[in-house]
């Protein structure tokens, strides 16, 4: 194991639903960080990281396929069995840590997690360029995944509720639309990051005969679901989770991505409640929570 020190913490939607009772989780929140390595292996020490956050038993059937994120034993930072990071220090084992570039700011570096669980559709479903999608959902990772398609070569539609949120998208080149005014957008494939248990609905309503819908909420709030028009128009129904951080990093550090504009506010450790409060404000994107000490951070960043 390494110990690190949390630099930068960021408050995601799980974190949210995790407070109304999503997995039952009992313990410190958080799994979108950066940290410096404070103790384990020499050639880590002092390095700025972030870590994956699905803990692996290495020795399942599943870890021999290398498919630790869905280990059976499996604890997952913040939200399965281990504490998260919203807090000063944090253990996290050796094998789950990636070095940050240096290109990439600390801000930055915050967002790894969910836009690695962005990238992580690409690995899923394959989009041939000029695929037409619909992302639903204007939140923090409807943002990032309706970039990462855009870049994939998609015809991206990004539907929300929002229009100064998906102002971010149409400055990067990317169709935008107010689900009041095109609730009967249809694709090929639909993303549904829309954070809401009616949410499904929609996006099944939008994917076309023969598409494919990935499922990107995770809500605590139990819903009914209406599988037969997945039967009847032959959908392909993708779980999506989380990904691989490389691809992340290397967006960052290409500055592929636009991150900076979905930060909304920042906040000390010790106003944690305060953060959770506004994170959960309509309309609010990413909340950060400043941990390390300023002089410490400036260091590193």
């Amino acid at each position: 194991m390494a110990l690190l020190r949390v630099m930068m913490a960021g408050i995601c939607n799980t974190d949210l639903e995790i407070i109304k009772g999503y997995m039952n989780f009992r313990g410190v929140l958080g799994h979108e960080f950066v940290g410096l390595v404070e103790d384990g292996p020499t050639e880590w020490r002092h390095k700025r990281v972030v870590a994956d956050i699905n803990f692996a038993c290495g020795s399942c059937p599943l870890c021999a396929r290398q498919l630790g994120r869905h280990c059976f034993n499996r604890t997952v930072m913040g939200i399965l069995g281990a504490d998260g990071a919203f807090a000063e220090m944090i253990a996290v084992p050796v094998a789950n840590l990636h070095l940050v570039p240096e290109a990439v700011s600390t801000d930055a570096a915050v967002f790894t997690e969910p836009l690695a669980a962005a990238f992580e559709i690409l690995e899923q479903v394959h989009l041939q360029p000029g695929t037409e999608a619909v992302v639903l959902g204007d939140g923090k990772l409807g943002l990032l995944v309706a970039q990462v398609l855009h870049q994939a070569g998609a015809q991206v539609l990004a539907v929300g509720k929002h229009d100064d949120k998906l102002a971010v998208l149409r400055r990067h080149g990317i169709e935008t639309c107010t689900l009041d005014r095109c609730g009967s957008a249809n694709a090929d494939v639909v993303v549904d990051a829309s954070g809401s248990s009616k949410g499904f609905a929609a996006a099944v309503r939008m994917t076309r005969p023969r598409g494919t819908l990935v499922l990107k909420s995770t809500v605590a709030e139990p819903s009914q679901l209406n599988l037969a028009p997945l039967v009847i128009n032959e959908i392909t129904l993708v779980g999506s989770r989380c990904g691989r951080l490389a691809p992340a990093l290397r967006a960052l550090a290409q500055r592929r991505i636009d991150v900076a504009s979905l930060i909304s506010a920042r906040f000390p450790l010790r106003d944690g409640e305060q953060a959770l409060r506004a994170a959960a404000s309509p309309g609010t994107l990413k909340v950060l929570l400043e941990i390390t000490p300023a002089g410490t951070a400036a260091t590193c960043a």
